[in-house]
């Protein structure tokens, strides 16, 4: 089951309508479907966004059914736009910075952090060295409120990636037993 990931995405809640099966990322679905209201994770992860180009609101989908995912997630708009979540078994090492472009306070994590202004004594976390595995970050501590999926890169700048006005608090590694 690790070998491939899918997801199918269906125009009409409880799996209805026309499908659409994506095993990778897709930036823009309305191309083959012009709306959807569930989906079905059959294996891997995934990373779901309400806006193409993988914009917008983003939430984590697992294995498993999403007969209404609207509803189930508190989410106003539909999906338009997926990344496929690649299985890794490595370690994990993420420098946060307190300022855009790797400024201020820095502190590197190599596991969770559930709160930053707890452990950290930062109140604010503008932007990110992802070194290694994959990430979620959340807007509020104890790893809810809005997330933001991060993988390996240089993130200088979590504004203009359109998350102004937004805070990142706490900190998840995308581990094995989310598969």
């Amino acid at each position: 089951s690790h070998g491939t990931s899918s997801i199918i995405f269906y125009e009409d809640r409880n799996f209805m309508g026309r499908s659409y099966e994506c095993m990778n990322d897709c930036s823009d679905m309305t191309s083959y479907l012009s709306r959807c209201h569930s989906c079905r994770v059959e294996s891997g992860c995934f990373m779901v966004y309400d806006r193409a180009n993988y914009m917008g609101n983003q939430y984590f989908m697992r294995r498993g059914e999403y007969s209404d995912y609207m509803s189930m997630m508190g989410m106003r708009d539909c999906i338009r736009s997926c990344r496929m979540i690649p299985m890794y078994r490595g370690s994990y090492r993420m420098r946060i910075y307190e300022r855009e472009n790797f400024g201020g306070m820095m502190h590197e994590l190599m596991d969770d952090c559930d709160n930053i202004m707890d452990r950290y004594r930062m109140n604010d976390c503008m932007s990110c060295h992802v070194m290694d595995g994959h990430w979620l970050m959340y807007e509020q501590p104890h790893y809810r409120g809005r997330m933001m999926y991060m993988r390996p890169g240089e993130y200088r700048s979590f504004r203009d990636m359109g998350y102004s006005g937004m805070r990142w608090m706490s900190m998840r590694r995308i581990m094995d037993s989310c598969y």
